[in-house]
């Protein structure tokens, strides 16, 4: 089974064969049926679908009574959740949208035809239809044109679109970023005039539609379109005192922290992971509030990488990121400056530091750091061999004795049990015990029994 637009070779996916099932059903009983948005934008751009969406005339219930096991999640504005096979696929009524008052959802909607709701959706890229069987293109918004172009456009007037749901405000800037599209001038202005309407947008929406432009190749233009238009102003306000916050040139020839974090940015690989993307953003995000210049006229950032966590953490909360998002985050940004000095690090305290869980994505924070400024990469070499050093047993090998066996040697418990277990791998992992023999004659001859 092939279809136009896929090639004349390739063979139709499950998830759209999937999803023609459904839309057949739909025309079976008399409807008419459309795969729309995304769907079809992605497939026109040579890329494989995520998902499909499908509008049709027909009515909520009427596609209830098709599809009995559907989830009525939305049948106040004709959405209903229809599964098929293995998917499950948003089918929804063509609409018009009456007036939006909370900023997201309409007042009301009227039933309507697949022009009149093609008019009503965000981007002309995202309002294209697809005739489901013949692959036809159907284009009431001038959309394709705008496709081939390259230019990313809001349909009809856009401060109308961004006031209406106030997310496509940062869904223009994602678009943009993932498409590599030109932001088409009109839409630009009224994006850049309407910035402040994403204060109505609860910090989940926001966060979700960030995440997506920092985990993307493209994110240092995702930054600076965000800076540029005046969103960042409402989402990361303190990223932007980084511009003109000036670097001891003899390590940041690059320029000021602004500078340099962009570059880092687009230094990362192409799927970094969130947490990493969001250290790199944040590093250093202190340096402004800990900028001073010392009595040698040398510029100083004491403690930017502590105080640096703490703000990374009320940044990410605000966002609403999860607990782990932000332990694995202010642990990268609390510990970057660390890597200076492990070259002098005793081999107990090395080893600890490279068996945390988060230490692989530091190493790739300290690549780009250092890429980006003064690129000497001496402690990555000198870890990369500590690392083939270690590789014949764990970091952090089993503990020889317990607690439980400080007890048998007569020992009273209390917290200093913790003190002499810290000691014991400490010896054991700079190599002076190696048995559990050994370990229990250092306890008798050091600490004896209480």
């Amino acid at each position: 089974m092939h279809v136009r637009g896929y090639g004349l070779e390739t063979p139709v996916q499950p998830l759209r064969q999937a999803a023609q099932s459904v839309a057949h059903r739909l025309a079976g009983a008399g409807h008419q049926a459309l795969f729309a948005g995304g769907c079809v934008r992605d497939a026109l751009l040579g890329l494989e679908p995520a998902d499909y969406d499908i509008a049709t005339s027909a009515r909520p219930g009427e596609i209830l009574a098709l599809f009995p096991r559907s989830d009525e999640v939305g049948a106040h504005f004709g959405v209903i959740i229809v599964r098929e096979k293995d998917y499950q696929f948003q089918v929804a009524t063509f609409r018009s949208d009456g007036t939006y008052l909370d900023g997201r959802h309409p007042e009301s909607v009227t039933f309507t035809s697949a022009e009149e709701d093609a008019r009503r959706r965000d981007f002309t890229i995202n309002g294209l239809f697809e005739d489901p069987f013949s692959g036809d293109i159907i284009d009431h918004v001038e959309g394709r044109r705008d496709l081939e172009a390259g230019i990313l456009r809001a349909i009809g007037i856009p401060h109308e679109r961004f006031a209406e749901d106030a997310l496509r405000l940062l869904r223009a800037l994602r678009f943009a970023v993932h498409t590599g599209f030109e932001i088409h001038s009109a839409t630009w202005d009224a994006l850049c005039a309407d910035a402040a309407l994403i204060r109505q947008v609860s910090p989940e929406r926001v966060r979700d539609e960030f995440s997506k432009i920092m985990t993307h190749s493209s994110r240092r233009m995702g930054i600076e379109l965000l800076a540029d238009s005046g969103l960042l102003e409402f989402i990361i306000p303190e990223f932007l005192d980084l511009q003109g916050c000036e670097q001891p040139p003899q390590f940041h020839p690059e320029g000021d922290v602004y500078v340099h974090t962009l570059m880092m940015l687009e230094l990362l690989g192409d799927n970094p992971s969130l947490e990493l993307a969001l250290s790199v953003l944040l590093h250093d995000i202190a340096k402004p509030p800990t900028f001073s210049i010392d009595e040698t006229g040398r510029i100083r950032n004491s403690g930017h990488d502590r105080v640096g966590a703490r703000m990374s953490e009320d940044i990410l909360r605000r966002l609403r990121y999860s607990n782990q998002v932000i332990e694995n985050v202010c642990s990268m940004v609390g510990n970057h400056m660390n890597f200076m000095n492990v070259q002098h690090m005793r081999t107990a305290k090395l080893k600890r530091f490279m068996a945390r869980p988060t230490y692989e994505e530091e190493l790739e924070l300290h690549r780009v750091d250092c890429t980006s400024s003064h690129g000497m990469l001496d402690n990555i070499e000198f870890l990369n061999g500590k690392a083939e050093e270690f590789a014949s047993e764990p970091l952090i090998p089993p503990s020889l004795v317990t607690g439980h066996d400080l007890i048998a040697l007569g020992l009273e418990p209390g917290p200093h049990f913790g003190e002499i277990l810290d000691y014991l791998q400490t010896e054991q992992l700079e190599g002076r015990i190696t048995n559990r023999e050994a370990a229990l004659a250092m306890i008798s001859g050091k600490f004896g029994p209480a």
